[in-house]
Parts: C-alpha cells; structure tokens; sequence
C-alpha cells in the first residue's frame, strides 16, 4: 500500500517537489556558509521522493546551541514560507477523503520545513 501511495504522490507533485528542493539545495551549495543549509534541503527533497513509510525524528546528538542557532537562521533565511506552504497544501489536500494520506504527508514535511538541523530521516 506505501508503494503504491508514493507513485501516487511522485506522479502528482512529489517528483516536481523534490527537484525544486534538490535545485535549491544545489544552489545553497555554492558558498561554504551555504552548505548546512543545502543539506537541509536534500534532506526535504529526500522525503519528498518518498514520503510514505518514512518518520522525521530528533537526532539525540542535535538538540545543541549550534541546532538551535542554525534553524532560527534557517527560519528567517525562508524556513518559514517553505513551512506556510507545506501547511497550506495539507490543509487543502484534507478536503477530500482521497487527499488526507497525503495532506498528511505534507503537515510531516512541514515540520521538517520550519526546523531541519537535529532531525532525521527513517525509512520503515
């Protein structure tokens, strides 16, 4: 069933999601102060390939002062409307019975959207 769900949500907006995280994550990338950040990226565009089946978790090593500095630099820098969006898109995707899976889908990504540094990714 979380097979099929993901080729679902690939074919309608996961595919187009994830190259515009991987394209940014590129971007960040040029600069070394943009590499923490281009990771986060990746890691958004990791999950938006294959959302079902996965869990967002705290790192235990990355609850740190440098975490904490890090996401509010990340919410000020476009965390925030990258979150707004996620939010926006689950709440319109809950309308329909269809649409709460990957409404669902999209309120996890938009946790991982407003603070990424100290959370990862697990595949069930």
């Amino acid at each position: 069933m979380k097979l099929l769900a993901n080729i679902l949500w690939l074919l309608f907006g996961g595919f187009l999601i994830a190259l515009e995280y991987l394209v940014s994550s590129l971007c960040l990338m040029i600069t070394l102060v943009g590499i923490p950040f281009g990771i986060q990226a990746l890691k958004l565009g990791m999950l938006a390939l294959w959302p079902f089946g996965s869990r967002v978790v705290d790192n235990g090593s990355g609850s740190g002062c440098l975490s904490i500095a890090m996401n509010i630099l990340w919410i000020l820098l476009g965390g925030l409307p990258i979150c707004l969006t996620h939010l926006f898109l689950g709440i319109l995707l809950c309308i329909t019975l269809l649409g709460i899976p990957f409404g669902k889908q999209h309120f996890k990504m938009a946790g991982l959207a407003l603070t990424p540094f100290g959370k990862q990714i697990l595949r069930n």
